[in-house]
Formats: C-alpha cells, sequence, structure tokens
C-alpha cells in the first residue's frame, strides 16, 4: 500500500486543522468570565454555563428541537424504507423522476421552501403548530434518510432472501428475519443523518415557527441578533460535547464507518 506523500500529509492536516479550529474557538470563549465574547480571557469560567440553566427559553426550545427531530426522523425514514426498496427493485414508467422528486429538497433553497410552507400551513391553519414543523421537516430531512437506505438496499445481496423464499418464508417474515437485519446500518445512518439535520434546521424553520414552538437554532438566531454575550458560545460547547459523546457511544456500539456510509456487516 502507498503512502502518502509530505504534501498530501501536509494538506490533509491543514484542512483537519480548518475544521476544527472554528469548534475549538467557540469551546475557549464559552469559559470566558467576561460579559462578551473574548479570546484570549482573562481567566476560565463557568458563568456562561450557568446562565443557560437560568434562561428556560433555551431550556425548552432544546427539548422542542429533540421532539421534533426524533418524531420527523422516524416518519422520514419510515417512509424512505419501502420507497427504497420500491426504487432499487422494480424498473417501472417514471421510476427516474420519482427519485429526482424524493430528492427534490436538496436542490431548492430552504428559504424557498419555508415560504412556501408558510403559505401552505397557514392556508391550512397548521402555522406555527407542532404537527406542521414535523410535516416541514420530514420533506427537508427525507432525502438524507432516503440515500443511505437506497444505497443500502441497492448493495445488498439478496441470495439469503432467495434462499428464505424458497424454504418457505412468507414475505413478511423474510423481509422481518433477513431483509431488515442486512440493511439495518442504512437504515440506522438514514435516522442518525435525518434527526442531526431536523435538529439542526434553520432557514426553513424561521418561517414557520411561532413564539410558542421556537426551536432552538431559531432561538440561538434570535439571541444573537439581540445581544453578542457568551450565552451562545456555552450553549455551542455544549452541543458539540453531546455530539460527541453520542459519536463515540454509537462507533463503540456499532461503528461510525457503517451507520454513516449505509454498508452491511
Amino acid at each position: 500500500m502507498s503512502k502518502n506523500g509530505p504534501i498530501a500529509l501536509a494538506f490533509h492536516t491543514l484542512f483537519i486543522i480548518f475544521i476544527l479550529a472554528p469548534l475549538v474557538i467557540v469551546c475557549l470563549v464559552a469559559f470566558t468570565s467576561k460579559g462578551y465574547l473574548s479570546l484570549p480571557t482573562d481567566g476560565f469560567s463557568l458563568r456562561w454555563f450557568r446562565a443557560i440553566l437560568d434562561n428556560p427559553d433555551f431550556i425548552d426550545a432544546f427539548w422542542l428541537s429533540i421532539y421534533i427531530g426524533l418524531a420527523s426522523a422516524t416518519i422520514a425514514l419510515g417512509l424512505s424504507v419501502p420507497a427504497s426498496l420500491a426504487l432499487a427493485r422494480y424498473r417501472f414508467p417514471g421510476r427516474g423522476g420519482l427519485t429526482a422528486f424524493f430528492l427534490s429538497p436538496l436542490m431548492v433553497p430552504h428559504i424557498v421552501l419555508g415560504v412556501s410552507f408558510l403559505r401552505f400551513l397557514t392556508a391550512v391553519g397548521w402555522n406555527g403548530t407542532f404537527i406542521g414543523l414535523v410535516l416541514c421537516h420530514v420533506i427537508i430531512i427525507m432525502p438524507y434518510s432516503l440515500r443511505l437506505v437506497l444505497a443500502s438496499v441497492t448493495g445488498m445481496d439478496r441470495s439469503a432472501e432467495t434462499a428464505a423464499v424458497s424454504l418457505g418464508a412468507s414475505p413478511w417474515v423474510t423481509f422481518r428475519r433477513i431483509t431488515l437485519p442486512l440493511i439495518l446500518p442504512g437504515i440506522a445512518g438514514g435516522w442518525v443523518l435525518a434527526f442531526i439535520t431536523s435538529f439542526d434546521e434553520l432557514t426553513m424553520t424561521i418561517f414557520v415557527a411561532s413564539p410558542s414552538t421556537t426551536t432552538l437554532p431559531v432561538r440561538m438566531f434570535q439571541h444573537i441578533t439581540e445581544t453578542i454575550d457568551p450565552l451562545i458560545s456555552s450553549l455551542s460547547a455544549v452541543i458539540i460535547f453531546i455530539t460527541v459523546i453520542f459519536m463515540l457511544l454509537l462507533d463503540r456500539l456499532y461503528g461510525l464507518d457503517k451507520i454513516l456510509v449505509g454498508q452491511g456487516r
């Protein structure tokens, strides 16, 4: 196996630094003792982490984002699995157009989707409701779950399914005992990616959220427009820490390479 040369190693090192530097700076600023964004700082303090607990709006927005992410990711995955099986295994007129339709939210700017969703939800009376937010997020995040599940179904070896059917297994038993375990990495990866995308969605959510259904990204954006205190940095540091712990647990239990790529066992 050929080794990377010094130029490749230097490029990879600079690329990693470029990716991690903003995250490191945000985490360092979160520990400042001053009342404004400052780096370097005179000393480290937990002042702004305590401020998170004193601000119930951020706590409520965090849990709302969690609930919306859980609901929308689960619904999107429930739609992606049968859609992926149909698109990967059957040839029918309009198959390519249907695939493009499912993936079209990736090509439409979120600000355009936000305006469209606002008009639609206002017409049906769901604007600013939890159900309306979940439905909008499902449309936004479904392409991410669909891509990973579709890749897993396409690359699956169907010999085990054929053997199960030849031995008399019903279609449901074959799916539950054979197909589902084989595409589980793609399902898990699709759900994780869909949840992260839903939790982080801002541009579209600004249009359809209301004061009672303000998600964490929207609340953070509103706070930034009003003040420049390090509260957002401390909140971002907490989210980064939770994300790192979550990814380490996934890697320990299953393996990030299988989950994020959607490859089979």
